[in-house]
């Protein structure tokens, strides 16, 4: 039994919170932490079968974090903020010698650019101090990457190509909202897309390839458009043989419309600009503006199906695995007051945190989630309330 921190109070930070409090077995005392402290009483009031303790600390500034830290003594913080603040969480977990997890690779705040490169040059310093740190314990990242190891493990001989597919087929009934924290998901999905493909980099604008999904378990057919995503970086590392990886997102056609006009006006401009002499950040004003994703949860009805397709040899022959989880919003929020976005990436970083806190998933240094053994984390993230399905019949033609 060990004490752990979560660092974050939105959508996310409730559906670790409620599954920290679910498994008293391996957390005995939880510490959730904001730079508000009445969003993290808000959600330590819901929970009622273990105590949450709730403090405020800025995550920006690493001296408080430190003695924040020193002053609880977690075995573990799950950092569950903004990607912008990656690199200062783990600045002060290396301080006050405490492990680390995360759910999304940093970014920094002035440059839509998402790698992993700021968290690798971590390795050794993380190794030195005996500490370990698991990036991308999410959905994707994180159970995307581990069905990709799975599919390595026990499906393919050679893994050679991996789309991985993330569809919600969810509704919130609002003119416009995204499903977590706007200023970030607008930033990713405006970004310019890459793929991976034969040992290199492939840019092209902007979910500009689109094509047509039918997703299984009553989800149906919908419209998958290419963007980059995080774990192809740190995917084809592991995995040398990958020749080929790319990243779908369902999105509806009400959401392009919107988002192209907010781009056209400027609204999605990461630049400040000067308006009645302060200055500002248009995305940012566009996030206080928009609905809150923690509010959606009552309203979103549907499913999300994600998952990964993998291509390669098994036993000399071209080979198919889709590896993928359906979850339904409704049955998210009765559960844990948040809709089925927030649940798919907070119940991964839970079984994270219990793989490291266990010793089944432990070493020092700074690890991706691929690099670790899948089957016992499957076998705990499954009744923990993210099951997989295998379909393992042929193979078709790519993408």
């Amino acid at each position: 039994m060990s004490k752990v921190m979560i660092i974050g109070a939105g959508g996310v930070g409730r559906v670790v919170a409620h599954k920290c409090a679910q498994r008293t077995d391996i957390f005995s005392s939880i510490t959730l932490a904001s730079r508000t402290r009445s969003r993290c009483d808000a959600i330590a009031a819901e929970i009622k079968n273990a105590e949450i303790k709730t403090t405020q600390v800025d995550a920006d500034n690493v001296s408080e974090l430190t003695a924040l830290l020193q002053q609880e003594k977690p075995k573990l913080v799950i950092n569950v903020a903004l990607p912008y603040q990656d690199l200062t969480i783990m600045d002060a977990c290396l301080a006050a010698g405490v492990d680390y997890l995360d759910t999304a690779n940093y970014e920094p705040l002035d440059t839509a650019k998402f790698e992993y490169r700021w968290q690798w040059d971590y390795q050794d310093r993380f190794s030195e101090k005996g500490l370990m740190a698991l990036l991308g314990s999410g959905f994707d990242p994180g159970m995307t990457n581990v069905y990709t190891a799975l599919a390595a493990k026990n499906y393919l001989d050679e893994v050679q190509e991996i789309d991985i597919i993330d569809a919600n087929a969810g509704s919130h009934g609002q003119p416009f909202a995204t499903n977590f924290n706007p200023e970030i998901n607008i930033r990713e999905v405006t970004a310019p897309c890459r793929h991976w493909e034969n040992g290199e980099w492939v840019e092209t604008d902007p979910l500009a390839t689109r094509r047509l999904f039918d997703f299984p378990g009553g989800v149906g057919p919908m419209n998958l458009y290419r963007m980059y995503h995080e774990e192809m970086e740190s995917l084809v590392k592991p995995i040398p043989t990958i020749k080929k990886a790319q990243f779908w997102m369902t999105f509806s056609d009400n959401y392009l419309k919107h988002l192209e006009v907010l781009k056209n006006v400027g609204m999605t401009r990461i630049d400040e600009v000067e308006y009645q002499g302060q200055k500002i950040v248009p995305l940012q004003f566009l996030k206080a503006v928009l609905p809150d994703p923690g509010s959606l949860g009552p309203l979103t009805k549907g499913k999300t199906c994600i998952g990964v397709i993998a291509r390669g040899i098994k036993d000399g022959e071209r080979r198919q695995v889709y590896i993928y989880n359906i979850c339904d919003h409704e049955k998210c929020y009765e559960e844990v007051n948040s809709q089925a976005i927030s649940y798919t990436t907070g119940v991964p970083a839970v079984v994270g945190g219990i793989m490291m806190l266990t010793g089944i998933w432990h070493k020092p240094g700074v690890w991706n989630i691929e690099q670790f053994d899948p089957e016992p984390f499957l076998a705990e993230v499954g009744p923990m309330g993210l099951p997989h399905v295998v379909i393992d019949n042929g193979y078709w033609p790519p993408l």
